[in-house]
C-alpha cells in the first residue's frame, strides 16, 4: 500500500490551489496526480482515475517535486525555438502597415512572401511566408478585400464644418418639426438586371441566381424627412435639370397639402412656415442656375444645402437606395411595370423596413450620421 497523507498540510493545500487555479491542463493533472497518491491510491488507480497511462503516473511521481510546482513543467512548455525576435515582429507590423512604394517597391499590395522577403533584407532574419502569416493572424491581421476611398478628395475642414450645421439643422427639426424640416434628397437606379448578393449556403457549392441579361432600368428621385422618415419618390425616365425642377415642384405641393391639412389655408404656406432645408449632391442636375433661379422665386420656403464633394455618407437617404437593392437582390423581374410596382410598396408605401443603425459608407470611411 503506498503511503498515505505524506504531503506536508501547506504543500498539500498548495497542490489544491494548483488544481483550481493554473492556466495550464498538464500542470493541473500533475497537482492532482500527487493529491490521489497522497489518499492512499496506487499508481494504476492514478492512471484509470485520471484516464491517462500507468507510465504518465509512474513517470511524474519520479521526476514531480510537490513542493515545487516548477518541476511539473517539462521542454514542450517552452515552445518552439522561435526565429522571430521582438524586434522583427515589431518591424513586421510597421511595414504592413505602409504601402509598398515607400519602400521602394512597384508592386501595388503586400503578400507574406513579400513581407518576409523585404524583412529577411533588414533584419537578416529568414522566415518562410507562413510564419510571417502565423505571427500576423496572431496580431489579428488577416485577408480581406481592399475598398476603395474617396479620402483624398475629400477636404476635411469642409466637411466638418458641414456636419456641424447639419447637426444644428438636425436638432431644430427634431425639437421643432413645425418650423423646420430637413430632408434628404438624390436619385438613383434600378435595373432589371439581376442585382447579385451573397447568401447563405453550404461550404463548397455556389448558389445559383439567374443571369438574364435584360434591359431596362427605373430611375427614381426623392427624399426622405428626417424627423419622421417619411419619403417622397418619384419615377422618371432619366436624370436632368427638368425632371429635378419637375420632382422638386411635385414635392413642394405635396408638403403644402400636408401642412394645411384641414385648418390652414394652403396659400399662407409661402409667407409662413415651415423652413424645408434639403440636403444634396452636387450633381450637374442640381445646380443649374436657370432651374436654381426658379426654385428660389417659386418655392421660397426651400434652402438648398449642397453636400460638400465626395460625401454620400453624409446623405441619408443613400440607406434607402441600399436596402431597396437589398430587397430586391437576386430577384428577376418580367417587366418595368413589375419593378416599378414592387418600387412604389416599398419607397412611397411604407412596405421598405429600414436599420436605421446601419452605417451610410463613402467607399472606404463609414460614419452615423444621426
Amino acid at each position: 500500500m503506498p503511503a498515505i497523507n505524506f504531503l506536508r498540510p501547506e504543500t498539500k493545500a498548495n497542490l489544491q490551489h494548483v488544481l483550481k487555479e493554473h492556466e495550464h491542463p498538464d500542470i493541473r493533472e500533475r497537482a492532482l496526480i500527487f493529491l490521489l497518491l497522497n489518499d492512499g491510491n496506487t499508481q494504476a488507480q492514478v492512471a484509470q482515475t485520471i484516464g491517462c497511462s500507468l507510465r504518465k503516473v509512474a513517470y511524474w511521481s519520479v521526476h514531480g517535486d510537490p513542493d515545487n510546482i516548477e518541476s511539473f513543467k517539462d521542454e514542450r512548455m517552452k515552445g518552439n525555438y522561435r526565429k522571430a525576435t521582438p524586434e522583427y515582429i515589431d518591424k513586421l507590423l510597421e511595414v504592413v502597415e505602409k504601402e509598398p512604394q515607400e519602400y521602394g517597391y512597384e508592386f501595388g499590395r503586400w503578400t507574406a512572401a513579400r513581407l518576409a522577403t523585404y524583412l529577411a533584407e533588414v533584419t537578416g532574419i529568414s522566415l518562410s511566408s507562413t510564419q510571417v502569416m502565423r505571427i500576423l493572424k496572431s496580431k489579428k491581421y488577416c485577408y480581406l478585400w481592399a475598398k476603395y476611398s474617396l479620402e483624398d478628395k475629400q477636404d476635411p475642414k469642409k466637411k466638418e464644418a458641414f456636419k456641424i450645421k447639419l447637426e444644428g439643422y438636425l436638432k431644430i427639426s427634431k425639437e421643432s418639426p413645425d418650423h423646420l424640416q430637413v430632408w434628404f434628397w438624390d436619385e438613383s437606379g434600378f435595373s432589371l438586371q439581376v442585382i447579385r448578393r451573397k447568401v447563405i449556403t453550404r461550404k463548397g457549392r455556389r448558389r445559383k441566381v439567374r443571369g438574364d441579361k435584360r434591359k431596362g432600368r427605373v430611375n427614381v428621385m426623392g427624399g426622405i424627412r428626417y424627423s419622421d422618415k417619411k419619403r417622397l419618390v418619384d419615377f422618371l425616365p432619366i436624370g436632368n435639370g427638368e425632371n429635378f425642377y419637375s420632382v422638386l415642384r411635385a414635392f413642394y405641393q405635396e408638403i403644402k397639402i400636408e401642412w394645411a391639412g384641414e385648418s390652414k389655408n394652403i396659400e399662407d404656406f409661402d409667407k409662413d412656415e415651415p423652413k424645408i432645408v434639403i440636403i444634396l449632391d452636387n450633381a450637374s442636375i442640381h445646380k443649374k442656375k436657370d432651374i436654381l433661379d426658379k426654385i428660389d422665386r417659386e418655392m421660397p420656403n426651400i434652402k438648398l444645402e449642397f453636400l460638400p464633394a465626395y460625401s454620400p455618407d453624409l446623405n441619408l437617404i443613400e440607406l434607402v437606395w441600399h436596402s431597396a437593392k437589398e430587397f430586391i437582390a437576386n430577384r428577376l423581374f418580367k417587366s418595368i411595370e413589375e419593378l416599378e410596382e414592387l418600387l412604389n410598396r416599398l419607397l412611397n408605401e411604407g412596405e421598405l423596413i429600414i436599420n436605421w443603425g446601419r452605417k451610410l459608407k463613402d467607399k472606404g470611411g463609414a460614419v452615423n450620421v444621426i
